[in-house]
């Protein structure tokens, strides 16, 4: 399909990268470095997109911080871990492409930038399976101090989601987290830490209440931004992308883009590489592709996320896949803010369960949580009423735990009215059930079980604890089984949780080397596409913490270096 050329081209870069998430950096720092005039555009105020909001776990398998921790793995046994979990859905030379170059991606994410890959001891989402580890696949990443980027760089990144920091507010790192969550022994003095360092800068707290601490996303997104102001490239804000330019051959060699509300034509060398996320933030796409009720507001993605890359490349006859799937999570909303907040880790905690609105449980709820989010979905598609479903807990899960933005040991009166508004409070679970239209029978029964396995340690519904992932985020103060502890103490608390995601994962159809592919499974020459913008690699599956970064970021690699023939 050939697209009428412009007579006079306003720009001319080799590389055009549209989007700023994880992926989309990596790739233009990579070209960049190679001696490539290279821009990226981003149609929002803020670049960084839902990588920069992020809890910035990176899924890499075999690197080189695994093994300098003497860690055993390898590309096969990773391969091996994926096709289990994946099997036909995604062709077998995209999976070993991305557990071929994961690894070299993040050797060369260091030697061009300050970011460090460290693998940390957090298990694979299925470790039982053949080929899965008890931990060092998913990576953290070192922190910045935002005094070294440029001051215009740090106001325009994008901040980081609330559900990712203390208070909503307060950085902390996954291994500072994870203590603090499950109550693990030295939490305390852990949390102190954290405070004291936000505290400490006092020159920016009378500033401002972001810190100047950059952990998770943020910090990716810094040092990638650091790395392509080093080779000169160029990052443009509020520059949608409105069309591609085909030549006569059917390569991309252009594009239509608006600058500050000015259509300008960009002729571009080498190729273009769509890195803008996924559509999670289209109600009309949603209804279109995604499966039973959703709704774009209970979304954990960037607002930007619209899908307008995937149907701009469409009209020139690139080729969609897994459209269906997402990065699924039950979600909680506060209705101040413009996201879901993902319940990543709550669920685990012993003392809560989720019900549908019948009172009813109807998963294990530790379970990672894209396994969650989608058994709400098929549990509605089969009729059970569970969107929205319940999450229950007591007085002494609430003194203990988070959940979403309520915060343990700060009195409910303390919460902002926001978080107030989007609980149920009782004295007994006859009346809570009575407040959530539940009948009070059925509720009642469904904690009694749920506590006599409790006190046995064995869920014999759900086998919740079973699995080590399920245990990861346990309380192993709580014996026998760290997931698990009884509800009994009032007052009990009910909030509604919704079937959520932190993106969508069906997009434009790639090869192993990030080329788009047509509807006649041809490539299409000059057009690369990268995380969720394209169909995920990772099929329907979430292998562990990092599946959606660690893809990104490596084929943003691998398109760069084939775009310029390296």
């Amino acid at each position: 399909m050939q697209s009428e050329l412009p007579p006079i081209w306003d720009e001319e870069v080799d590389v055009l990268v549209v989007g700023s998430g994880a992926g989309s950096m990596v790739a233009a720092a990579t070209a960049a470095q190679q001696g490539a005039t290279t821009l990226v555009i981003e149609k929002t105020s803020m670049y960084g997109g839902t990588s920069a909001t992020c809890g910035g776990g990176i899924w890499i398998p075999a690197s080189h911080s695994a093994k300098a921790q003497d860690q055993e793995d390898s590309p096969e046994e990773a391969l091996e871990y994926l096709t289990h979990l994946i099997g036909n859905e995604v062709p077998r030379v995209k999976l070993e492409s991305y557990v071929n170059n994961a690894s070299k991606m993040a050797e060369h994410v260091e030697s061009i930038s300050g970011l460090r890959f460290n693998a940390i001891p957090y298990t694979d989402y299925h470790a039982e399976l053949p080929g899965g580890k008890m931990g060092y696949r998913s990576h953290e990443t070192n922190t910045l101090d935002a005094r070294e980027l440029p001051a215009e760089d740090f106001q325009t990144l994008r901040p980081t989601h609330p559900s990712a920091a203390l208070f909503g507010f307060i950085p902390w790192t996954t291994l500072e987290a994870a203590p603090m969550v499950t109550r693990a022994p030295g939490w305390l003095t852990t949390m102190i830490k954290i405070i004291w360092r936000y505290a400490s800068d006092i020159p920016q707290r009378l500033r401002s209440r972001r810190s100047r601490f950059l952990v998770f996303g943020n910090a990716i997104i810094g040092h990638l931004k650091l790395a392509l102001n080093k080779y000169n490239g160029k990052l443009w804000l509020n520059a949608p992308l409105n069309e591609l330019y085909r030549d006569e051959s059917g390569r991309v060699v252009g594009a239509v883009i608006e600058l500050n509300s000015q259509k300008l034509n960009i002729k571009v060398n080498n190729g273009v590489i769509l890195g803008a996320g996924g559509f999670e933030r289209n109600q009309e796409m949603r209804d279109q592709y995604l499966p039973g009720e959703t709704q774009a507001e209970w979304s954990g993605g960037m607002e930007g996320n619209t899908g307008d890359t995937i149907n701009i490349a469409a009209k020139i006859g690139a080729a969609t896949d897994l459209m269906e799937h997402a990065w699924w999570t039950p979600v909680v909303k506060v209705d101040s803010e413009d996201r879901g907040r993902p319940l990543f880790y709550e669920r685990a905690l012993p003392g809560n369960i989720i019900v549908d609105q019948n009172g009813e449980r109807y998963t294990n709820e530790a379970r990672s949580y894209d396994v969650v989010g989608k058994a709400m979905i098929d549990a509605s598609l089969s009729g059970r009423p569970t969107i929205h479903s319940w999450i229950i807990f007591d007085r002494k899960f609430r003194m203990n735990y988070p959940m979403g933005p309520m915060l343990p040991l700060i009195p409910d009166w303390l919460h902002p009215a926001s978080v107030r508004r989007m609980f149920k409070r009782a004295r007994s679970l006859t009346e809570l059930a009575n407040q959530i239209n539940v009948e009070p029978e059925t509720l009642e029964q469904t904690v009694s079980k749920f506590n006599e396995f409790a006190r046995t340690g064995n869920d014999i519904d759900f086998h919740r604890g079973d699995a080590a992932y399920d245990q990861y985020y346990g309380d192993h103060n709580v014996s026998p089984n760290p997931n698990l502890a009884v509800i009994e103490k009032a007052p009990y608390y009910a909030v509604p949780v919704y079937p959520g995601e932190i993106g969508t994962k069906g997009g434009l159809a790639t090869d192993e080397f990030a080329r788009a592919l047509d509807t006649d499974g041809d490539v299409i020459d000059g057009l690369y596409v990268i995380g969720n913008n394209s169909a995920s690699v990772m099929g329907s599956a979430y292998p562990g913490a990092g599946s959606t970064l660690g893809p990104a970021m490596t084929f943003g690699y691998v398109a760069a270096l084939d775009a310029l023939n390296v």
